[in-house]
């Protein structure tokens, strides 16, 4: 193959949801960099570089060398790539190690907004807005003028086995607590 990286969104987090493009370009990748969940969700992978909060930096810097050397690498990306997956910073390693841009390439994967909007399904127009704290979000609203009983939808864990989808108000919502996988619709 050749020294190529591929950001490859993974999708909500369930292996179904797997764009079919994701699956084979990790099966033919020689590397595979991500989170030990990101990749657990591909049964066909090559040489696997898990990565935690605290050795990211490390590890995505050596997916990038990896690919300066000749590797072909995937990089897996929770969330969208470009919005809240690792795009950015891969980049900005790739700038600094003078690995062309044009040999990155973006695999999108469904997106949890999408998946939101299908379960909450109700042929209105909304808003989604994501946020890794739910609660500090409706407090931001509430503070900023938003009436306390507006109705909302907390999608948490989409596509999990422990998917929750909780319908109530703002007030309610801003008083509790949820993962940081979630997604808050506002009606």
């Amino acid at each position: 193959m050749e020294n190529k990286i591929y950001i490859i969104g993974i999708g909500p987090g369930s292996s179904e949801y797997l764009t079919k493009k994701a699956v084979d370009t990790v099966k033919t990748s020689d590397y595979t960099v991500g989170s030990t969940r990101a990749i657990d969700l591909f049964d066909d992978v090559n040489n696997k570089i898990a990565f935690n909060v605290k050795d990211l930096l490390d590890k995505l810097e050596k997916g990038v060398d990896l690919a300066i050397e000749g590797n072909t690498v995937s990089i897996l990306s929770t969330g969208d790539p470009g919005f809240s997956g690792v795009l950015n910073t891969v980049l900005r390693i790739a700038n600094e190690k003078n690995f062309p841009e044009e040999k990155i390439e973006v695999i999108p994967g469904i997106s949890s907004l999408q998946l939101a909007a299908a379960r909450i399904n109700n042929g209105k127009t909304t808003i989604a807005l994501p946020s890794k704290k739910v609660r500090d979000m409706a407090q931001f609203l509430l503070d900023n003028g938003v009436d306390e009983h507006r109705e909302v939808v907390v999608c948490e864990r989409l596509s999990y086995d422990d998917e929750k989808i909780v319908r109530s108000t703002l007030k309610d919502i801003a008083n509790s607590e949820f993962t940081y996988m979630c997604i808050m619709v506002i009606y």
